[in-house]
């Protein structure tokens, strides 16, 4: 992704046309093949990133310490794969083969996950909480440019699934119980922060639809939605990120 420091200033002279393709349903912006490229793709993106969710937090159940902790997770590990299945439905449904939109994006997911992997209980629910959090952040700020149909699809499966507050509980629980896990748990958790944003930048800049998309050069979606925005956009979630922190019991 181009740097930051090299965006000009947003162009705001013309308000309407930022929304142009966002005040749209997805039968009236698909007519773009280079905004239809870009959905196909962030589509891609989250149902390899939601099968990879699957796959990691019913592994993760093996590490829960009780049955009831297991189940919870198993739950967790279900809601991931339904938010798969729509999202597989949905690019069969406006023609795209499911595998072939996810396939960019398997390496660069899996890579993510075994240079993450959790070392026992406790890091994996960080891992789920901050990681997983970090990555809806960017696809619902990608959301508010997609049209009206894209968007409630990608919104609605980025609903939480319980486990932030199952993740906080229980990690709060274990600092309260010994306070000398928390000072490792902080350190795992801004590893995660920092794994995960370079994740989400690789995304971007390695599909030319959706960089072009969140830069703002799809038959003039998103004008003003410049480099300058994409910074504020990842401040933006570095600030969630320290709220989450902060549920935790966790320094940022």
């Amino acid at each position: 992704m181009p740097t930051v420091e090299n965006a000009s200033p947003a162009d705001d002279s013309n308000p309407a046309e930022a929304t142009w393709i966002a005040s749209q349903d997805w039968a009236t912006a698909s007519a773009s093949p280079q905004y239809r490229a870009a959905v196909v793709d962030l589509l891609g993106a989250l149902a390899y990133g939601e099968l990879a969710a699957f796959e990691r937090l019913a592994e993760d159940a093996k590490l829960a310490p009780t049955l009831d902790d297991k189940a919870e997770l198993a739950a967790m590990a279900s809601a991931e794969f339904h938010h798969f299945e729509r999202l597989r439905d949905r690019l069969t449904k406006i023609e795209a083969e499911p595998t072939a939109a996810m396939e960019p994006f398997a390496q660069g997911v899996d890579a993510f996950h075994r240079q993450t992997a959790p070392s026992d209980w406790l890091e994996g629910l960080v891992k789920a909480y901050v990681g997983d959090s970090i990555a809806s952040d960017f696809y619902r700020e990608v959301a508010s440019h997609l049209d009206t149909d894209t968007r409630a699809l990608v919104l609605g499966v980025l609903d939480d699934t319980g486990h932030g507050n199952f993740a906080v509980e229980k990690v709060r629980a274990a600092i309260e119980a010994d306070p000398r896990c928390g000072g490792r748990l902080a350190l795992w958790a801004r590893r995660l922060m920092g794994e995960a944003l370079s994740q989400a930048q690789r995304v971007v800049a390695e599909r030319d639809a959706l960089s072009t998309m969140l830069v703002g050069g799809v038959d003039g979606m998103a004008a003003g939605f410049d480099l300058a925005a994409v910074g504020e956009m990842f401040t933006r979630i570095t600030k969630a990120h320290t709220k989450r922190m902060a549920a935790l019991g966790l320094a940022a």
